[in-house]
């Protein structure tokens, strides 16, 4: 019996749908996740989660944090930001990945700078690890 696995980010879902695996990174390491896997809760930091789908396609995301919630054979990737990585272009991603940093190289430590890194690092993870670079 496979996994129901989600994406949900704040603009919507981003995937859902039958799963053999999910992996993620959480403030503690990565998480492997099969069915049958006991109830879980963590918190996600940014990353390029992997899921596996029942026909064995991989699917690549940018999450940039959130939360991960296993039940009942259902994983939830919940994240205020999320993008298959299909959809993103990695000259792009390491540009977006570049000015954040130097904005907080400058010292702007701001909430949104913050948040533009993680998008952007998640961003480029994802690609990378698509790309078969990571």
């Amino acid at each position: 019996m496979p996994l129901t696995a989600e994406v949900v980010s704040a603009d919507g879902i981003v995937w859902v749908g039958p799963a053999t695996q999910v992996t993620a990174r959480t403030i503690e390491g990565d998480v492997g996740i099969l069915p049958r896997h006991e109830p879980f809760l963590a918190a996600l930091v940014p990353c390029a989660a992997e899921i596996i789908s029942e026909d064995g396609r991989r699917e690549i995301i940018a999450i940039d944090g959130g939360f991960i919630s296993v039940a009942d054979d259902h994983v939830s990737l919940l994240s205020q930001y999320a993008r298959l990585a299909h959809e993103i272009l990695l000259p792009e991603a390491e540009k977006e990945l570049a000015a954040a940093q130097k904005l907080i190289d400058d010292g702007d430590l701001t909430e949104e700078t913050r948040r533009h890194y993680r998008r952007a690092s998640a961003q480029v993870k994802a690609a990378e690890k698509a790309a078969g670079q990571s």
